[in-house]
């Protein structure tokens, strides 16, 4: 089903913002060494939830409870979005449904379930889950929250460069991991909001799930072959007609696909020449600086550490893989 949403207005910008400063501590923008080379990182793996989720998910809340303040909301998600949602709905005094698929990411499912929220667990997929959380929105008319497809969800994701644009004005390249879009829409929405036109933006997806990369090339979603990844919140997304598709298309925005065995070793080697844990979908994009698939070896550049939800089991089983 193709939902048309609308980009944010500077109004619904402006709302996300204050939102966020009333709830959310800014996270740092460090300098880390990339295999010699200094690289900015925005450490949004430090957000209470564990990743940049909650900041759409607290604009989005926000926005339905000024609209109806009895109401409840209803969202699915591959696991980052949803705890995003239930941490929200929490510090907003709203009642939430998160619909996650069967085989989401156990960590992510452990987190949740420390919620108050009602967690329904459908399919196999998140196009499945998807599916589920839309028949219940309508079922029980109440307002349905996309993890991408949502202009107050996208206003949100926009709060991450301009924090960015404080704490390193200096930036000239900024690299985002993408699943449905949500994050890379905001920041290109904030850049031309600040009057950063200059500042260079490249989208990351995992060579085995690129829904966007092929549906700009004119797939449809449903044409996508999916293969697994531990790049599990990039895995799948995106809606054919998603006004994030649109964004990323009008922007320009090079999509550049990483191997798996490249996102692999990025998370070992964060963790062990950095100190920083990153789930796969955040590690995608420092993959894709280390491994020169983005073609900039000059730029001040930096990168956004979108996450760091990862098992322990899968880290486990990561840091025993060698290196080279």
């Amino acid at each position: 089903m193709i939902r048309h949403v609308l980009p944010p207005s500077a109004d619904q910008l402006e709302a996300a913002r204050r939102v966020i400063g009333d709830h959310l501590v800014a996270t740092p923008t460090v300098t880390i060494s990339l295999r010699g080379r200094p690289v900015l990182a925005k450490l949004e793996s430090l957000q209470p939830t564990g990743s940049f989720k909650v900041r759409g998910a607290l604009a989005a809340i926000d926005a339905a409870h000024r609209d109806d303040p009895s109401g409840a909301v209803v969202t699915s998600s591959a696991g980052n979005h949803g705890l995003g949602i239930a941490h929200a709905s929490m510090v907003l005094g709203v009642r939430a449904t998160v619909v996650v698929p069967a085989n989401a990411s156990h960590a992510k499912v452990k987190k949740l379930r420390e919620y108050d929220i009602e967690l329904i667990q459908f399919g196999s997929s998140y196009d499945d889950a998807q599916t589920h959380g839309l028949e219940l929105a309508q079922e029980r008319s109440i307002r349905y929250i996309s993890p991408f497809n949502d202009t107050n969800v996208i206003a949100g994701q926009a709060t991450v460069l301009d924090e960015m644009l404080l704490q390193a004005p200096e930036i000239e390249h900024l690299v985002v991991s993408v699943g449905g879009g949500g994050m890379i829409s905001g920041i290109l929405l904030s850049r031309d909001d600040h009057g950063r036109g200059d500042i260079r933006v490249t989208g990351i997806q995992p060579a085995e799930s690129a829904a966007l990369y092929h549906v700009l090339r004119g797939a449809t979603m449903g044409e996508v072959v999916h293969r697994p990844t531990i790049a599990d919140g990039l895995a799948g997304g995106g809606d054919d007609g998603s006004v994030t598709n649109e964004l990323i298309a009008r922007y320009r925005v090079p999509l550049i696909l990483v191997p798996e065995i490249e996102i692999r070793r990025a998370v070992r080697e964060t963790i062990e020449t950095n100190g920083l844990v990153m789930e796969g979908s955040a590690a995608a994009s420092y993959a894709a600086i280390t491994g020169n698939h983005v073609n900039d070896t000059t730029s001040r550049i930096g990168f956004v550490a979108s996450g760091r939800n990862i098992s322990h089991e899968l880290l486990v089983e990561l840091l025993r893989e060698p290196l080279a």
